[in-house]
């Protein structure tokens, strides 16, 4: 439950018009207990390690920092749908998250969505007839069965509709199309005047009366025009707060419009005491919108900012830290469209095996689309299609409005749900079983430490590069040749213990087989059938693809078994002022060097073999380290290090695949299950 503190003085107004301690540094987004809806709550950091100087990422503004622990970029944007520049973050692990475009290759892959998900039914039907026949067999519509015109007969797991006879089992469909409305209350939203500048933070909040003398309104404002501004002001960032009241179950709703001008905007919303409940940027094209299911009553502060970065302190309307030098720049009017009130969710229920890959997609009028699971807690909620980073190989539905994928883990009642939209919509749900399960074949992890000739060109890159081997990086670690042995030794152990007897130890699959192999002790694997490689060298300048490691796809249910990742050594192996990604930060004279590089790798190398195996980014800020945790500020806990700040040392942590919520950046929301992902796609 979030605090909401005791209400902060306004200035005067009246219903006819708009009257006019740092935020915490971390942040984590955890999932609400209803559909759709992401909450972002102070969380639990990792410390800094003390060993090194900070460097890059450190260095950020107070500004920037909550920013990207908010989900929300820094780094230039590509054109809007045009393919960012670097690598996709949701695919890589990147040292420095402040220069990845996330929104840009978000709307990138949404734009390529419906494309890509042609073409995987053209490379099903001539790689995999049977599975290409199964995608292809008719659905069984299903109809809502909600009265027209009224909400909340199916708004909870509790009393989703249940659809009978759907599942992978004989004599089932596994096949449906969901058709439906979605029937909000009406709400009116009067055009008012805003408050005159400065209204850049939460004690200089305009009111907009909403939940005391209206449910909604519609203002036309300006980013730019304030005391703050680039062209009226000090250059620090205008920002334009606005204050609403509501109560617990109703629904917030923010949007942002920009028919004219060059703005981008990014939204924020805020309790009373300065805790950052929501954000969002570039719901619809550079447009922003926010949906938030009150759960504690009280006041609650919406902030329209241009993509440039956040308020340092929301109760400071200086604490921006510059609009910068972009032109046109983002500054100019908009239309800010701000409702509460009853908003109708639909859910169904399904029953699944364990084992079951579902997928779906919508289209018509929702924009958020969830899976949850048998708790019932939600499972993988999206607004947006990234349906674009699955194999080819895949059957799993893609070019909606927006698509979700999950694994089941148990058999039971789970529940496909929609919202935030208004009108009629057509789901698509989808469920398969892994390729492997009931086969004799067994999927093979194959592990090249020897350097390798790998085509970059599947990330972006040049095409074939040579990479370095292993033994190159030693001496970066303090190592010798003569170490070489023994850190392969803790490297494939490690990688065992995460992806191997971790998962068998779940209990979860009786099935579960992997064969880990390596190019130091078998015969080269690559090219034979079912064995996915990951490539352990080179670096940023052999391969051209600037990443700490990267998978070629996220493949949940390992539709797709003879897949490329790469580790590359470089940042890994830099000086311990270069980054925070540098194991040598976490080194001392203390430190077992070989289990701590040892353990580091295993547990980067697993990371990556899990997104091929199925699995998205998880928090790197919540208090559970989780092997798919991204990088950025989080490499310590992602390599192990324990509250020393020492790598090496007694107290590091064994960090293994588990529960943890998506990261923000990527726009998921709930709480991904990176164990059981992966235990059932992996078996025969």
């Amino acid at each position: 439950m979030l605090s909401v503190a005791s209400p902060l003085p306004t200035g005067p107004g009246g219903p006819d018009g708009l009257k006019g301690d740092l935020m915490r540094r971390s942040i984590a987004v955890i999932s609400a207990a209803v559909l759709g809806l992401a909450l972002i709550t102070p969380g639990g950091a990792t410390a800094a390690p003390t060993a090194g100087a900070p460097t890059g990422g450190d260095q950020l503004t107070p500004a920037e920092k909550l920013s990207l622990a908010a989900g929300i970029g820094v780094a230039p944007k590509a054109a809007l749908g045009a393919k960012p520049k670097g690598v996709n973050p949701f695919l890589a692990q990147v040292a420095d998250p402040a220069k990845v475009d996330y929104s840009g290759w978000a709307n990138y892959m949404k734009a390529q969505g419906a494309a890509k998900d042609k073409a995987r039914e053209k490379t099903l039907a001539g790689t995999n007839p049977s599975l290409s026949a199964l995608a292809a067999t008719p659905a069984v519509v299903v109809d809502e069965d909600e009265i027209d015109g009224t909400y909340g007969g199916n708004d909870t797991p509790a009393n989703a509709q249940r659809v009978a006879g759907y599942g992978t089992g004989a004599g089932q469909f596994p096949k449906i199309r969901v058709l439906g409305s979605l029937d909000n209350e009406v709400i009116t939203t009067p055009t008012v005047t805003p408050t005159p500048e400065d209204d850049g933070s939460i004690p200089l909040a305009g009111d907009t009366f909403i939940g005391f003398a209206r449910n909604g309104a519609v203002v036309n404002a300006q980013i730019g025009d304030g005391p703050h501004g680039r062209q009226t002001g000090d250059g620090s960032n205008d920002f334009d707060f606005y204050k609403l009241e509501a109560e617990p179950g109703k629904v917030i709703t923010v949007k942002t419009a920009t028919p004219t001008g060059p703005l981008d905007t990014v939204l924020l919303l805020f309790a009373a005491d300065g805790t950052l409940l929501a954000s969002n940027d570039d719901f619809t094209g550079l447009d922003s919108q926010i949906v938030y299911r009150v759960t504690t009553a009280g006041e609650y502060y919406v902030a329209v900012v241009a993509y440039s970065g956040l308020p340092g302190d929301p109760f400071d309307s200086g604490s921006g830290d510059g609009i910068g030098d972009t032109s046109p720049p983002t500054e100019g009017p908009y239309t800010l469209t701000l409702t509460s009130g009853g908003v109708d969710q639909d859910f169904f229920a399904l029953r699944l095996r364990a084992g079951d890959v579902l997928g779906a997609s919508v289209k018509g009028s929702p924009t958020y689309l969830t899976v949850y699971d048998t708790v019932p807690q939600e499972a993988h909620g999206s607004e947006q299609d990234a349906s674009f980073i699955y194999p080819l190989t895949s059957p799993l539905p893609g070019g909606g409005n927006a698509v979700t994928d999950y694994v089941a883990t148990k058999t039971g009642w789970h529940y496909v749900g929609v919202s935030a939209g208004s009108g009629a919509y057509d789901i698509s749900v989808e469920d398969y079983r892994p390729p492997l399960q009931g086969t004799t074949p067994v999927q093979t992890l194959y592990l090249d430490f020897d350097g390798a000739r790998v085509n970059t060109g599947i990330w972006g890159g040049p095409g074939n590069r040579d990479l370095s081997p292993l033994a190159a990086f030693l001496a970066n670690w303090g190592l010798t040749r003569a170490d070489e042995d023994a850190l392969i030794d803790a490297i494939v152990a490690g990688v065992t213990e995460n992806l191997k007897q971790d998962l068998v130890a779940s209990g979860l699959n009786g099935k579960f087989r992997l064969k880990i192999q390596n190019s130091r002790d078998h015969a080269e694997a690559w090219g034979k059938a079912n064995a996915s490689r990951l490539v352990v060298g080179g670096t940023i300048d052999e391969s051209g693809v600037e990443t700490i490691g990267i998978a070629e796809s996220i493949d949940p249910g390992n539709f797709e078994t003879e897949e490329t990742a790469i580790v590359l050594l470089d940042v890994l192996s830099g000086p311990a002022s270069d980054s925070a990604a540098s194991l040598n930060r976490y080194l001392t004279p203390a430190s077992d060097r070989i289990a701590f590089v040892g353990q580091a790798l295993a547990n980067v190398i697993s990371h990556e073999a899990g997104h091929f195996f199925g699995n998205f980014h998880t928090d790197n800020e919540d208090d559970a380290a989780n092997l798919m945790d991204a990088g950025g500020t989080g490499f310590a806990t992602l390599f192990g290090v324990g509250p020393d700040g020492v790598g090496g040392t007694a107290d590091d942590a064994d960090v293994d695949f588990g529960y943890g919520p998506f990261i923000p950046s990527e726009g998921f929301t709930g709480t991904e299950d990176t164990l059981g992902r992966i235990v059932f796609g992996v078996t025969s």
